[in-house]
């Protein structure tokens, strides 16, 4: 699974891309037909996060038809996603240290998890 043109093309729009399931399957898959499989899309996680891109959101649909956003981690906006995520997470756990912090974003709470 090579995903580095990915990797380029979210390089070259200052961090952040908005791709469809439909295009990184088929680059992850190198344009064999398959379908896009729970296992399919946490091979497709793993392979982005090795290559330090991060998505949101962070469980990558399996739906062909639902677009996703590809985030450099070694930037400021990755930064801000991973310290989202980790209110989101701990949110979900009751742990929250700002309990009404989702409650004006209720969208970006469900993309984090």
């Amino acid at each position: 699974m090579d995903l580095t043109i990915i990797k380029h093309a979210v390089e070259c729009d200052d961090g952040a891309k908005r791709l469809s399931m439909r295009f990184l399957k088929d680059r992850a898959t190198e344009g064999l037909r398959s379908r896009l499989s729970r296992e399919l899309c946490t091979q497709i996680s793993a392979e982005l996060s090795r290559l330090g891109l991060t998505t949101i959101p962070r469980t990558l649909p399996t739906s062909e038809n639902d677009f996703v956003w590809i985030i450099q981690k070694a930037s400021m906006l990755g930064e801000v996603t991973d310290v989202a995520a980790v209110f989101a997470n701990l949110d979900r756990l009751g742990q929250n240290p700002l309990p009404q912090l989702f409650d004006n974003y209720p969208n970006a709470k469900e993309g984090l998890i």
